[in-house]
């Protein structure tokens, strides 16, 4: 037996906590006061697959490379560090770019050669190649003429 319910406004969300969400939910930088008062960064990155490796580049102006660390266990990439605070006895006139702590957590699906992972750093683009297995690299097949 199907029933007809009135439709109630109780249920809904005011416009303000629907923008509050909306907004909470788009933005990627952590800022103060929000995810329990934390300033983390979920940095922005690229990462892309070739046949035999996976490549991953992450923009982190201002941060030396000593002051990054990737980690890599499991099937997951972790890319921590920090992106220095602003200089004191400064009137600033604009302060909008992110500083303070940053991480990203990457879980892989496609297999990787741990042992030979490798992290370069240049003009502020961190790139990670984490080589693939060789059991899932492509292989190619020579086809035999049947005698």
């Amino acid at each position: 037996m199907n029933s007809i319910t009135r439709w109630s406004p109780s249920g809904a969300l005011s416009l303000r906590d629907a923008m509050n969400r909306l907004l909470e939910d788009s933005f990627v930088w952590g800022l103060p006061g929000w995810n329990g008062g934390t300033r983390l960064a979920q940095l922005p990155l690229d990462a892309y697959v070739t046949d035999d490796e996976i490549v991953v580049q992450v923009a982190v102006p201002g941060v030396n490379p000593e002051d990054v660390d990737v980690t890599f266990e499991g099937n997951t990439l972790i890319i921590k560090g920090e992106i220095p605070g602003y200089e004191e006895n400064r009137n600033y006139l604009f302060a909008e770019r992110f500083h303070g702590q940053f991480s990203r957590t990457l879980r892989l699906d496609i297999p990787v050669d741990a042992d030979k992972i490798e992290a370069s750093f240049e003009n502020g683009l961190l790139t990670v190649t984490l080589p693939k297995a060789e059991a899932v690299k492509p292989r190619a097949i020579k086809v035999a003429k049947k005698k």
